[in-house]
């Protein structure tokens, strides 16, 4: 178990990277945006080049930092059942919506878009939109997003594991969902 956490805690900190770069990609798109605006009700100039890049940049934002969202337990979740339960109870509604949901949709969705970057890079896929951007960066965006998505769902399916065996601590006291404090009664 001590390798498979030592596994866990190398990914963690890939996508703890990887993820606080990637947030600097909210200001750029919003000062990209507002000088947008500024140029088009400014001075009645537009770029199509721009506003892809806008689109890039929140394409990235979203997809490379799902791990890093996923690893702090900030993402979504339906906490209506899920905070009734014991705290090896949630642990186990985790794994088995990883085992049975998240790994399979990550793997479905890097060897379906693989392709569609590869054709894209290959024939140098260009914006029909005049003046736009050439299309396989943000092509490579989604395979390699949930990539990092899947790997993190490996890094937590070992936390969680190793919480239910009494090798590790619990990994959703971290994060806003019901983690007031309160749940040090239920780990037990």
């Amino acid at each position: 178990m001590t390798a498979l956490l030592k596994f866990a805690h190398a990914v963690d900190w890939v996508n703890d990277k990887i993820g606080r770069a990637t947030i600097w990609l909210v200001l750029l798109a919003s000062l990209i945006s507002a000088g947008n605006a500024f140029s088009r009700y400014g001075f009645n100039a537009s770029s199509n080049a721009m506003l892809e890049v806008q689109w890039y940049l929140f394409a990235a934002v979203f997809l490379l930092c799902s791990g890093y969202t996923f690893m702090r337990n900030e993402h979504v979740r339906i906490d209506l059942v899920s905070n009734r339960l014991t705290a090896k109870g949630r642990n186990w509604v985790d794994i088995v919506g990883i085992v049975f949901f998240l790994l399979p949709v990550c793997y479905m969705i890097v060897t379906m878009s693989w392709p569609s970057f590869m054709e894209s890079y290959v024939n140098d896929e260009q914006s029909s939109n005049a003046g736009g951007l050439v299309r396989w960066p943000v092509r490579l965006l989604i395979p390699v997003g949930f990539m990092l998505l899947g790997v993190q769902s490996l890094a937590e399916l070992i936390k969680r594991v190793a919480f239910i065996t009494g090798h590790g601590p619990d990994p959703l006291l971290k994060g806003g969902h019901g983690n007031d404090g309160h749940e040090q009664e239920g780990a037990k």
